[in-house]
């Protein structure tokens, strides 16, 4: 019930844009409740969308990482031609590229054209981050070559692909795409 004060609060009433999009809103981000939401992307990482903008080129994504029993496990190496903004919400994991290790509450900008090769760590059961990936993630081996890529169009055909495996539908996906 809202009390004197909360009741005489209002809601903005003027005029909205036609062309303006429905928001997104998630109650549960984490789902707990269902893992079909978490889509796999290695052995050792998981993706749930949140936000995949096919106008802009960008996705927003909780990735989870788990590593092999007692010992660290690589989730991948990549590169990014454009920024990429991160927060551990769960655990942590580190770059072999960087001296420091990612915990519960750390931030992360990585610039374009930073390189790196992310590792799940064995003391930590799972981690969970937000990612704000902008452009692609070029995969690439330890030399640089390139070998493969992921942007909001291949993130989207691989969610609706595994939404549609695991029973929820293949147009599940576009609760995500703005």
């Amino acid at each position: 019930m809202l009390d004197a004060a909360q009741s005489k609060l209002k809601p903005y009433s003027g005029p909205v844009s036609p062309f303006a999009l429905p928001e997104i809103f998630i109650q549960d981000a984490f789902a707990k409740d269902d893992e079909r939401l978490w889509c796999p992307m290695t052995p050792y990482s998981w993706s749930r969308p949140l936000c995949l903008n096919a106008s802009q080129g960008y996705w927003v994504h909780l990735s989870k990482f788990r590593s092999k029993a007692g010992e660290e496990s690589i989730v991948s190496c990549h590169r990014h031609p454009a920024p990429v903004h991160g927060f551990i919400i769960k655990g942590g994991w580190r770059y072999l590229e960087h001296d420091w290790v990612g915990t519960e509450g750390s931030y992360v900008f990585e610039a374009p054209g930073d390189i790196h090769t992310l590792v799940a760590l064995p003391d930590q059961p799972e981690s969970i981050t937000l990612f704000h990936n902008t452009g692609a993630l070029i995969y690439c081996d330890t030399e640089g070559n390139t070998t493969g890529y992921a942007d909001v169009f291949t993130r989207i055909e691989a969610y609706s692909k595994h939404f549609e495996e695991v029973g929820l539908g293949k147009d599940y996906v576009k609760n995500f795409i703005r």
